[in-house]
C-alpha cells in the first residue's frame, strides 16, 4: 500500500499543491504554522472522509473559496487507485473513487489504511474516556465495514432517543415510543460491543511484546476493555434505566460510555502511571495498531508522524524510527537534526513555506 501523490486546491492555506511521494520515509520540515499538519490531514481525510482534528468541512476550505478538492493517487498490490474529495462549505462532500462516485463513506473504507501519530495521541491514556472510545472508532472504522454502519445507526439512535428524552418533559405521552428506540438501540449497540471487544482482544496479543521491548523487559501492558453494558445485560439494563434517564433527560445506558484501562504490573495507569509510563504506552498502541492493521488487511499502512519524535526521548525515537523503517512514512518535524543524529534513512526530503513546498533531494 503506497500512497504515490496528492493534489490539494483550495485547502487550508494550499491555493494549489501537488506532491509526488517516495514509497519510504518522506520528511516535511519547516516552522509551525506554515502548512505541514494540513498535508497529513489531507491524507487522513482522503482514507477516512474525516479530519483527524474534528474540523468540519467549512473550516478546512479556504475563507472565501466555496469549495476544495483533494486527490490523492494510491497504489495497493500494484493496482493503482485515485481518490478525489470535494469539500463543500453548504453540502455534503463528493467523494469519487478512479472517477466513480460513491454513496457510503464505508465504500471508501480499506482503499487506503493510515495510522496517524501525534502529540494529542500521547495523552491518549491520561485524557477522559472519550479520547479513547473515538481511538477505537477511528480504527475500526477503517477496518470494519459492518463497525461502520453499525456504529453511524447506534450514534443516530441514541440522538433521537436523547432529542425524546427531552420532548417527553412537554409531552408525557411521548414515552410510549421510547420502546422502539429502545429496541434498536440494543440491536446496534450490542454489534458495536462486540466488535470493540474483539479489536481491544487482538491489539492485547500484539501490544504486550511491544511494550515489554520498548521498557526494557521491566513492564507488562494489558489494555482491558470497559464496556458500559454487556451484550447479554444491555436490554435489562437499559429498562432499569429509564426512570434516572427521564430525569436526567439524557441515555445513561450504552457503548457511548465505554472505555479503555492501560494496567501496568496491576496499576491503571490512567491514573496512577506516571507520564514517561503513560507516553511508553501510548506508543506501544500505535506500534501495535500498525502491527494489526497488517495482520487484518496482510498489508501495513501508512504512516503519519506529526511532530511526534520531538515529543519522545532519544531512546524513545529510536524504538520508533526501527520499528517503522519496512513502511511508507510521512514526517512533519521542525527540522532534520533528529534524523541526522539518529542516521536513519531518509528518502525524500520536502521544505514547508508559507503554504509553499520544496523538494530538497
Amino acid at each position: 500500500m503506497i500512497i504515490e501523490s496528492i493534489e490539494l486546491k483550495n485547502y487550508r492555506n494550499y491555493d494549489k499543491l501537488h506532491m509526488d511521494f517516495s514509497h519510504g520515509t518522506n520528511i516535511l520540515y519547516g516552522d509551525n504554522a506554515q502548512g505541514k499538519t494540513n498535508i497529513l490531514e489531507a491524507i487522513y481525510v482522503c482514507a477516512t472522509t474525516k479530519s483527524h482534528r474534528g474540523s468540519k468541512d467549512k473550516e478546512i476550505i479556504q475563507f472565501d473559496r466555496d469549495e476544495s478538492h483533494i486527490k490523492l493517487n494510491v497504489r495497493k498490490r500494484d493496482v493503482p487507485y485515485r481518490i478525489d474529495m470535494h469539500l463543500k462549505k453548504n453540502r455534503a462532500k463528493g467523494v469519487a473513487v478512479n472517477g466513480v462516485p460513491i454513496k457510503k463513506a464505508s465504500e471508501l473504507f480499506g482503499i487506503v489504511n493510515v495510522v496517524f501519530f501525534s502529540p494529542e495521541d500521547l495523552n491518549l491514556i491520561k485524557n477522559g474516556p472519550a479520547e479513547r472510545r473515538r481511538f477505537i472508532d477511528l480504527e475500526l472504522c477503517q477496518l470494519n465495514k459492518l463497525y461502520v454502519h453499525s456504529l453511524v445507526q447506534y450514534n443516530k439512535i441514541v440522538t433521537q432517543r436523547n432529542k425524546l428524552l427531552k420532548d417527553i418533559m412537554f409531552r408525557p405521552d411521548y414515552e410510549e415510543t421510547l420502546d422502539i428506540w429502545d429496541m434498536q438501540l440494543v440491536q446496534y449497540g450490542r454489534e458495536v460491543i462486540r466488535c470493540r471487544d474483539a479489536f481491544v482482544s487482538q491489539l492485547n496479543d500484539l501490544v504486550g511484546p511491544i511494550h515489554r521491548q520498548l521498557s526494557g523487559e521491566k513492564e507488562s501492558l494489558h489494555i482491558s476493555y470497559e464496556p458500559n453494558v454487556t451484550v447479554d445485560m444491555f436490554e435489562d439494563t437499559l429498562r432499569k434505566s429509564r426512570p434516572s434517564d427521564l430525569k436526567q433527560r439524557t441515555t445513561l445506558t450504552g457503548p457511548h460510555r465505554d472505555d479503555l484501562s492501560f494496567i501496568i504490573n496491576d496499576i491503571d495507569i490512567r491514573r496512577y502511571g506516571s507520564q514517561g509510563q503513560q507516553r511508553t504506552a501510548a506508543l506501544s498502541l500505535k506500534l501495535a495498531e500498525i502491527e494489526l492493521v497488517k495482520k487484518t488487511v496482510n498489508d501495513y499502512p501508512i504512516l503519519l508522524l506529526d511532530d511526534v519524535l520531538s515529543e519522545l526521548d532519544g531512546s524513545r525515537q529510536n524504538h520508533l524510527l526501527s520499528g517503522i523503517n519496512h513502511i511508507q512514512t510521512m514526517i512533519t518535524c521542525t527540522g532534520l537534526e533528529d534524523f541526522v543524529n539518529n542516521r536513519f534513512r531518509i528518502d525524500k526530503i520536502f521544505k514547508v513555506v508559507s503554504g509553499e513546498v520544496y523538494s530538497e533531494n
